[in-house]
């Protein structure tokens, strides 16, 4: 499948600000909403050492090909090649994301991370901060899902660092019924963060992870993954969570081993993307439908703007309140 640059540059960078007032009052739960898996991992350091988040393929590759191990590792743990603000302008809003404190440095600096290291947590936010504040009416959602080698103190400060980037644009938890672009833009908040990890609790812009799951296929075949989304979305609970439909296929260990020089994206990720679009493309937002759904290789296909298309379908329908 050839890359195509479709959805590359800023042409959605104000999707969401240009929703029509029908959508705009509804649930943000019942919109389709395009979003990164592994959100975060354009660039890896290969002169860090390994993460610990190390899965059983990346220990398999360290100790079998010590040499050329991270070589190969970055072609493994690369799961995309735009920057933030890429991801963002081509209309990426909802961001999985993996984290950790670096063994043995000193400070409480928190790196993203898979199976390397990647940038400073605080970049990373603070470039998205800078897209924020020139996009007044786009609303991201952070999901914070893995935490390495973090103990209270790393999530105090991370948890402050968040507090002290986004300020006041963060959302407050509260009932997912309510929010709406509308809600959103009422009262100026454009970041939405999940927090997988009981140091949040009581902090009020922090969500819980349970207003957002995220159901894993685990599975490297694309029919087997189809099925699986089909079922995960027919169980999507009614009421009270956002809902991510993970359009991913993960490598096993003889995945890598049969693949190892081609990497995750030209083994895996381009030849099975035709079948997962097709999935996507006939897909319905709405009360009982698709909300966030998460690629790799975002700007490989038209993704986002066949998310974004996908809320045009609520427009032909007549006019009744959200179920």
């Amino acid at each position: 499948m050839k890359t195509r640059p479709a959805g590359i540059g800023n042409v959605n960078a104000d999707w969401m600000g240009s929703l029509p007032p029908k959508l705009s009052g509804l649930p943000l739960k019942h919109l389709a909403v395009p979003g990164s898996h592994d959100s975060f991992t354009y660039w890896v350091d290969v002169h860090a050492p390994v993460g610990p988040d190390q899965k059983v393929y990346v220990k398999y590759l360290a100790t079998m090909f010590s040499v050329l191990a991270k070589k190969v590792m970055v072609k493994w743990s690369m799961t995309q090649n735009l920057t933030f603000k890429e991801q963002l302008d081509a209309g990426i809003r909802y961001f999985d994301l993996r984290v950790s404190s670096k063994p043995g440095e000193p400070g409480l600096e928190i790196f993203f991370i898979h199976g390397l290291f990647g940038h400073k947590v605080r970049d990373g936010l603070t470039e998205i901060n800078s897209f924020l504040r020139e996009h007044r009416k786009e609303v991201i959602f952070l999901d914070f899902n893995h935490y390495y080698v973090m103990g209270s103190e790393h999530h105090e400060y991370l948890i402050k660092m968040l507090q002290e980037v986004f300020s006041s644009k963060l959302c407050k938890n509260c009932e997912v019924e309510t929010v709406t672009m509308d809600y959103l833009w009422e009262r100026k908040y454009q970041v939405i963060v999940f927090y997988h990890h009981p140091s949040a609790q009581g902090v009020p812009v922090m969500w819980p992870g349970n207003k957002i799951p995220a159901p894993w296929a685990n599975t490297t075949e694309p029919g087997k993954l189809i099925q699986f989304l089909e079922t995960t979305l027919k169980q999507r609970a009614k009421q009270g969570s956002f809902h991510v439909s993970q359009a991913i296929l993960t490598p096993r260990v003889n995945t890598v081993a049969r693949g190892l020089v081609w990497g995750l994206r030209n083994y895996l990720v381009e030849r099975n993307l035709p079948a997962i679009m097709s999935w996507v493309e006939v897909q319905r937002p709405g009360s009982d439908g698709v909300n966030i759904i998460t690629s790799d290789f975002v700007e490989l296909s038209d993704f986002a703007n066949i998310v974004i298309g996908l809320n045009n379908l609520l427009l032909s329908e007549p006019d009744r309140k959200a179920r």
